[in-house]
């Protein structure tokens, strides 16, 4: 018998109120509940980054007003949308990153794959650029790219909203927005999720004639006889500072540091 194991029995042995007993015991529970959490955690992880994935494409398909049928989400999802990586500086594809390990949160964190953005060029408040970032291309019967969706993100009062922009690809007008991540007070800026809120950007232009971002949240409801109206929705009630940031976080990625060198491209593919 070894001296660690006569230890072991020997603390064992002890009355149960002696406090050497409890540390033990509580040490070998504590140990124990380590292992069986990290152990799960890894045999988890592929499931929650599946899930995660999923949850992201569902958002993607609701954007573009893709009705999912209830098949495997991942199929649906390949038949109906194209995705490719961007280089944002040049607004080309990138043919050479490998999509099935890219990680847009990740490349946004890292000095190679990213830039660090000055005081008065974050006005998205998200300190970190991405150099490269996937978007996803939606084509009509005849193969032509009819809608874009475009991954945005941005600071509001609390938290990092992030969401996607769908674009129509022949006239610039926004198909469609989401927010499926963001912690903002509950009933006030919250309602950045809320779908009769985002409902309003549908038909807005998005940039001007000079291609400068112009879709803003207005402070209060939107006269519809305003000459901007068509660029304006409707604040929300008592939540001023993420509204705010709605419309900076938009002003940020469709303009020049954002997709904005892309979506030049884009235009001069379809005159």
């Amino acid at each position: 018998m070894t001296e660690s194991s006569s230890t072991h029995k020997g603390l064992l042995a002890l009355p149960n109120d002696d406090t050497r007993k409890i540390i033990f015991v509580a040490t070998v529970l504590c140990l124990v509940c380590s292992i069986l959490v990290s152990t799960s955690a890894i045999l988890l992880r592929p499931l929650q980054e599946n899930n995660a994935q999923n949850a992201r494409q569902l958002e993607i398909l609701k954007v573009v007003g893709l009705q999912f049928s209830g098949e495997e989400v991942d199929s649906y999802f390949s038949q109906h949308i194209q995705s490719k990586i961007v280089d944002l500086d040049s607004g080309e594809y990138r043919e050479d990153i490998d999509e099935a390990t890219f990680d847009e949160r990740k490349a946004a964190r890292e000095q190679s794959t990213s830039i660090e953005l000055q005081t008065n060029q974050d006005i998205a408040r998200i300190k970190r650029r991405a150099n490269f970032v996937r978007v996803y291309l939606i084509a009509d019967s005849q193969g032509e790219v009819e809608k874009i969706v475009l991954p945005i993100h941005g600071y509001g009062l609390w938290s990092t909203l992030y969401g996607f922009l769908a674009l129509n690809t022949d006239d610039g007008t926004i198909a469609g927005l989401t927010f499926y991540e963001q912690a903002e007070t509950a009933g006030l800026g919250a309602e950045v999720s809320n779908p009769k809120w985002l409902a309003q950007f549908i038909g807005k232009q998005a940039l001007d004639i000079q291609g400068m971002p112009r879709i803003s949240v207005n402070k209060g409801p939107v006269n519809p006889n305003d000459i901007e109206a068509n660029y304006l929705v409707d604040g929300i009630s008592g939540a001023t500072l993420t509204s705010n940031g709605v419309t900076n976080l938009m002003h940020f990625w469709l303009g020049e540091l954002g997709f904005g060198p892309y979506l030049v491209k884009l235009r001069e593919n379809n005159n």
